[in-house]
């Protein structure tokens, strides 16, 4: 079984209510980690480098998770939310990844390696 990452980017029209709509959608996000199985990240975040842009990274334990989450509460409300702020624009992305491993090895030495 494969983890399956989503990653998004949301860009809203008004920069200054940026954080307020990410604010606003904490407890969604909070209610996704904590009542969904599957979920082992979801987070919405402010982009350091572009003010209207938020980013997104989730993380699914399968496809089944993600599918359940698809139609879960949690996912309707946070689309309604973030489509009253604003939005411009939207890109997201599934990605199915068949191995992980640590970045740094036992010495501390990053490697892309997988092995």
């Amino acid at each position: 079984m494969s983890l399956i990452a989503v990653e998004a980017a949301i860009t809203i029209a008004d920069p200054s209510t940026r954080q307020a709509l990410i604010d606003s959608t904490a407890p969604v996000q909070k209610a996704t980690r904590d009542d969904e199985p599957g979920c082992i990240v979801y987070c919405f975040a402010a982009d350091p480098c572009q003010d209207d842009l938020i980013q997104v990274y989730e993380l699914w334990e399968s496809q089944e998770a993600l599918a359940a989450h698809l139609v879960h509460p949690n996912y309707l409300t946070m689309r309604e939310m973030l489509g009253a702020g604003g939005l411009t624009g939207a890109v997201s992305r599934k990605h199915r990844i068949d191995a992980s491993a640590p970045v740094y090895n036992a010495d501390h030495v990053p490697s892309a390696s997988f092995d």
